[in-house]
């Protein structure tokens, strides 16, 4: 049995979202989102430096401020955050073969959860429009408010698993940002980085596996793999 096929057919996988299972800011773009939470900052009176000012990840805004910014800044935010992925979720594009991995591990028996710093709510949202909400739990989003506790810190996977009852050493994460990877290593659990773009192949160097689509994974969890797993 390859690496590969170890890693996502014999336990709970736990799946990243924006990047695994969908693009959720295809049809509203990040950059926009961004600006609009920087506006709002600026709005408060707060200095913002050129560097926020032109960054493009949203997340990255929300933990800028989380760590120099009120408790009362970083909730509205937060607020304002969790209303734009909503929005998106709505339009958001989903990742080719990342349905058939759900179902085809779920027909194995495999646990399937989503551990992300996107919010719950957007989260369930798209999962409950395309289909695919009886198949996954549980959800683990970002906890609300306090972005120090988004990936890359261990506790949104080490939730997964205790919600999973399983140790977290039996669950495989599939993440496609470095993040993910961190948070992995610190949490003990396994790691494969689905590399969504050229640079990242190198990038993932320390996880346990790379895979370049989620078709790779999709078809190891098929039962028509020669390498699946026989878990009955």
């Amino acid at each position: 049995m390859s690496t590969l096929a170890r890693l996502v057919g014999t336990g709970p996988l736990l799946l990243d979202f924006d990047g695994p299972v969908c693009s959720v800011f295809a049809g509203h773009p990040a950059p926009r989102v961004a600006a609009e939470l920087v506006a709002l900052i600026g709005a408060e009176g707060i200095a913002i430096p050129e560097a926020v000012y032109r960054e493009s990840d949203p997340l990255a805004i929300l933990r800028w401020v989380g760590s120099t910014s009120s408790t009362e800044i970083t909730t509205a935010v937060e607020v304002a955050l969790c209303a734009a992925e909503l929005s998106a979720s709505a339009t958001a594009t989903p990742t080719p073969f990342a349905r058939d991995v759900i179902l085809n591990a779920r027909a194995r028996g495999l646990a399937v959860a989503v551990v992300s710093n996107n919010s719950a709510p957007a989260i369930e949202a798209y999962l409950t429009a395309h289909g695919m909400a009886a198949y996954v739990s549980p959800i683990i989003g970002r906890a609300y408010a306090d972005p120090g506790r988004m990936k890359p810190n261990p506790e949104p996977l080490l939730a997964a698993a205790r919600a999973l009852n399983v140790a977290p050493s039996r669950c495989t994460l599939i993440g496609d940002s470095m993040t993910d990877i961190e948070a992995a290593r610190a949490a003990g659990v396994p790691v494969v980085g689905y590399a969504n773009r050229p640079w990242k192949v190198d990038a993932f160097a320390h996880a346990d596996a790379v895979v370049t689509s989620m078709r790779d994974i999709a078809e190891l969890l098929s039962p028509m793999s020669p390498e699946s797993p026989d878990l009955s």
